[in-house]
């Protein structure tokens, strides 16, 4: 297979309504190890919180799988992502799954097993890579990578039950989360991970999915940016590579507009894969009707409060880059507490409003 080219890809998305869906991992889960892995996944909180998610409208949900739980339990791994995929499907909810992840802020290199409680009041504090960063740089782990890809979208290349492939997620991010204020960066490994994203997608494409596949632009304009362009060498093969564009943006409404501007002109369906919070004017409530009247696929990040801690804000300086000012006053991500009741009643009828099909 090859890149599909543009008259597919829109009569791909024009064959479809418009997407509003979440970010999600279960309130019990501190990372996505410990959703998938065999001793903690956890099936009734899954189920529970997806019937959440299908009463507030959503239609979609981005979720990431981990390398190192194909590499220990493969069989495993494919039977749990069939069954989260089977209960979000009863729910009207398709799945987006994503296979490798470069923003392992939380800072430790990922180990397959328990996995540790988040640090007291740390944004996404247990956030890990996958493959990880020490693996990446690893030549010898190469085929195992691409045998992960082959066989995961392999398994489910025809599945209706999958919108989209999501290959990689931002590809290249260095940022950690330091406790101690010190350099949030690592040293580059972007060359690496330039490399596994091009390879990743010749592997999906050589099991002939059906769905289309994408890696998302993320190194969007920050605080005192003017243009919405994509100047880095992995954004624009990113861009270049994927059947569907697709695009992260904490960002305000003004700079979301701009970047769906520049996007449009590709002539490709646009989605943004992450957005939401509320801090650095990431909102809801001027956002939703955006992404509604562009017919732009959008994806929040967050659903239920839980062990991520993400309703906690980035630390300071990033939310300041972000134009915005830290504060544990408002919520950064996530729409309902941990029984289920939304944290602003007003975001709730605006999603509800957005898909009044979908109540």
């Amino acid at each position: 297979m090859t890149r599909w080219n543009e008259k597919d890809a829109q009569a791909w998305a024009s064959a479809r309504n418009w997407t509003c869906g979440f970010n999600f991992l279960p309130s019990t889960a501190v990372n996505f190890i410990e959703m998938w892995h065999r001793d903690s996944f956890d099936p009734a909180t899954i189920e529970r919180e997806l019937g959440w998610a299908a009463g507030l409208g959503f239609t979609a949900f981005r979720i990431n799988l981990h390398y190192l739980v194909w590499l220990h339990d493969r069989d495993g791994l494919l039977d749990r992502l069939d069954r989260v995929m089977g209960m979000a499907d009863a729910r009207g909810i398709e799945t987006v799954p994503v296979l490798f992840d470069d923003c392992g802020f939380g800072g430790a290199e990922p180990e397959y097993g328990p996995q540790p409680d988040p640090e007291p009041g740390v944004h996404n504090s247990r956030a890990v890579a996958s493959p990880g960063r020490a693996r990446l740089l690893d030549e010898s782990e190469w085929d195992g990578f691409l045998s992960y890809v082959r066989d995961i979208v392999g398994h489910f290349r025809t599945d209706p039950r999958v919108a989209f492939w999501d290959l990689y997620n931002e590809p290249g991010n260095r940022m950690i989360f330091r406790r101690d204020g010190a350099d949030l960066h690592e040293p580059d490994f972007s060359g690496q991970s330039l490399a596994l994203m091009r390879d990743s997608f010749a592997a999906a494409r050589s099991v002939a999915p059906d769905q289309p596949l994408t890696v998302g632009a993320w190194s969007t304009p920050v605080a005192g940016a003017t243009e919405a362009a994509y100047e880095t060498e992995m954004d624009r093969t990113a861009l270049e590579m994927s059947d569907i564009l697709s695009f992260h943006a904490y960002l305000a409404t003004s700079k979301v507009a701009a970047i769906i501007d520049k996007l449009d002109g590709h002539g490709r369906p646009v989605f943004c894969t992450e957005w939401m919070a509320r801090p650095v004017a990431s909102r809801i409530a001027d956002q939703l009707a955006l992404f509604r009247d562009r017919h732009v696929g959008c994806f929040q990040w967050g659903l239920v409060q839980g062990r991520t801690q993400t309703w906690l804000p980035w630390p300071a300086d990033l939310v300041a880059a972000h134009g915005g000012e830290a504060t544990r006053d408002v919520w950064f991500h996530d729409l309902l507490d941990r029984d289920g009741n939304p944290y602003d009643p007003h975001e709730v009828r605006a999603l509800q409003a957005a898909l009044p099909g979908r109540r």
